[in-house]
């Protein structure tokens, strides 16, 4: 559906509640209601700190309130308050920035306060045009990187330039999870001696967590948390449960948020609600929505935005927002943000669709804002200070 041009025109001034609008509810599994007219309002409008960007696909923001934003050709950059773009930051692994493929997500490793350390997740060029997934860590200096370390690589490498994910989350109880993709060949997702289209839990420093849940078996699938995924590019802790939930691509009409659970299998391909793109019928793997031993998506998208990069909005209870899930749309160019009653989804609404930016990630920064990098040859960082709750604002 699109705007008319007075009442973008409007939008973009005030967003008077003629012009608002939240979307009817769109997952298959949940009744999602709107809120009042007064939440219908969608007031918040993004601030550009910085332009000119190749296509970023991550944020970071520092204690310091500067940022690192990774260029999916394989930069990685700072950039100020005041949004001075620094040169590429030096030593950054070498990546394969082909298709879908290059630099991928950046965080801070949970004590970077004491040991300046951050995490990268790229597409690690292999022989013969092959990649693959990787993660490594290094120190941050002013210019570059130091003590780079790679702690976890895809295997097999393989041929193409699609789905390679990757996010990267921490429980805080001394793990790492890995998200991935299975590299656009269906039926290794299924497969548990490779790990394309599996969620990987690994212990801080690289080495396999004996509770994994095939810790007891032998090779690759040690690694593995949960299988049956797709293309997982939006992975994040609830701060208020500790839980993991993630969000993929799925095919046409797939798009999915999980819960993902020790050995558990998340389908994809033998379940989907999605068609293929060309023919906009299931594939020959797809049996159905539904099959014994696998497990349904706790919310999907009958019309895919093309999920990316998530996070959690919770303890600000001055904010209108607050107990919200965060996902950027590249397809539906917007921002969603998911109402949640635990983990119950309960409202969604579409917020930047005026301002037609594909959303590529989303963090929260330590003053409360929201920070969110757009998926374009110019590319943009932009702060998104969420509003305040009615009851606050008559105070």
């Amino acid at each position: 559906m699109r705007l008319s041009l007075a009442c973008l025109a409007a939008l973009l001034a005030v967003a008077p509640a003629s012009c608002a609008r939240i979307p009817a509810p769109s997952s298959a599994e949940t009744a999602a209601t709107s809120g009042s007219g007064a939440d219908a309002l969608n007031t918040a409008q993004p601030q550009v700190i910085a332009s000119g960007l190749d296509h970023p696909w991550a944020v970071a923001p520092l204690p310091d309130g500067t940022f690192l934003v990774t260029e999916r050709p394989g930069r990685l950059r700072r950039i100020d308050r005041e949004g001075h773009v620094s040169a590429p930051i030096r030593n950054v692994p070498a990546v394969h920035a082909r298709g879908q493929g290059g630099l991928l997500d950046v965080v801070l490793d949970p004590a970077f306060a004491d040991n300046q350390r951050i995490w990268l997740s790229y597409s690690e060029p292999g022989e013969n045009g092959t990649a693959g997934t990787a993660v490594a860590t290094a120190t941050l200096g002013d210019t570059a990187l130091s003590d780079l370390r790679v702690l976890y690589r895809q295997l097999p490498k393989l041929d193409g330039g699609m789905h390679f994910g990757s996010r990267i989350a921490f429980d805080g109880r001394g793990h790492v999870f890995i998200s991935q993709g299975e590299r656009n060949q269906k039926e290794l997702a299924q497969d548990l001696d490779v790990l394309q289209g599996k969620l990987v839990r690994l212990r801080m420093d690289g080495s396999i967590p004996a509770d994994n849940p095939f810790a007891s078996g032998k090779g690759l699938r040690r690694m593995i948390w949960s299988l049956g995924h797709r293309n997982m590019q939006g992975l994040a802790v609830d701060p208020r449960t500790g839980r993991l939930w993630q969000s993929e691509h799925g095919p046409r009409g797939g798009d999915e948020l999980n819960l993902p659970e020790a050995g558990k299998n998340y389908g994809w391909p033998v379940i989907s609600d999605g068609m293929n793109y060309l023919t906009n019928r299931p594939y020959p793997e797809t049996r159905g929505r539904e099959a014994a031993g696998m497990e349904r998506p706790h919310h999907v998208w009958a019309k895919s935005p093309a999920l990316s990069g998530m996070a959690f909005y919770t303890g600000h209870p001055e904010s209108r927002w607050d107990n919200s899930l965060l996902l950027g749309a590249l397809a539906g160019r917007a921002l969603i943000r998911l109402q949640l009653d635990g983990d119950r989804v309960v409202a969604e609404e579409r917020l930047l669709e005026a301002f037609g930016k594909r959303i590529r990630d989303v963090r929260v920064g330590p003053d409360a804002a929201l920070y969110l990098v757009t998926d374009e040859d110019d590319g943009q960082l932009l702060r998104l200070v969420p509003p305040v709750a009615s009851s606050a604002n008559s105070h």
